[in-house]
């Protein structure tokens, strides 16, 4: 286990937001899964408390905490895309799976969780300054789902 990992609390679906995100990003995978030793305020001995898992590289643990605690925008996992491909595939597969669609490339999946699908030519055109990054900025924020071509036809004026 990582020295530092990400804890998200989950009501009770820990193991299939975990199993989601391994089938949907490259270099994710589920790890341990725990089981309660004892009845606890949110769940009974035997359920599943406790899931180690990674998205994209990045380690976390799932922890089935009940519905005290709900997910908000505060946090949020953000996927670089190389092309609207990628694009369409990760947005599609979050918000095809019960999630929902925002603004500027954030979308929830079903368990709440905030994702920010962001294609690579998005960042570059914000960190770029300037007109061109006026540009892209105001064509972003008409935007849910980001459009790769709308974007780089911003970048150019």
């Amino acid at each position: 286990m990582a020295k530092n990992t990400i804890c998200i609390w989950y009501d009770k679906d820990a193991e299939a937001a975990a199993r989601f995100y391994a089938q949907t990003f490259p270099d994710s995978s589920v790890g341990a899964v725990t089981r309660a030793p004892g009845d606890y305020p949110s769940g009974k001995e035997g359920e599943v408390i406790v899931v180690a898992f990674t998205v994209a590289g990045v380690e976390c643990i799932g922890l089935n905490g009940g519905p005290i605690f709900k997910h908000n925008e505060a946090f949020s996992f953000q996927i670089s895309t190389e092309d609207q491909e990628e694009t369409d595939r990760y947005w599609n597969a979050i918000v095809g799976n019960g999630g929902q669609e925002s603004e500027c490339g954030w979308c929830k999946d079903r368990w709440g969780i905030s994702w920010q699908i962001t294609p690579r030519v998005l960042t570059e055109a914000l960190a770029a300054g300037g007109a061109e990054a006026k540009r892209a900025f105001n064509a972003m924020m008409t935007m849910k789902k980001i459009d790769v071509a709308a974007i780089e036809a911003a970048r150019r004026g």
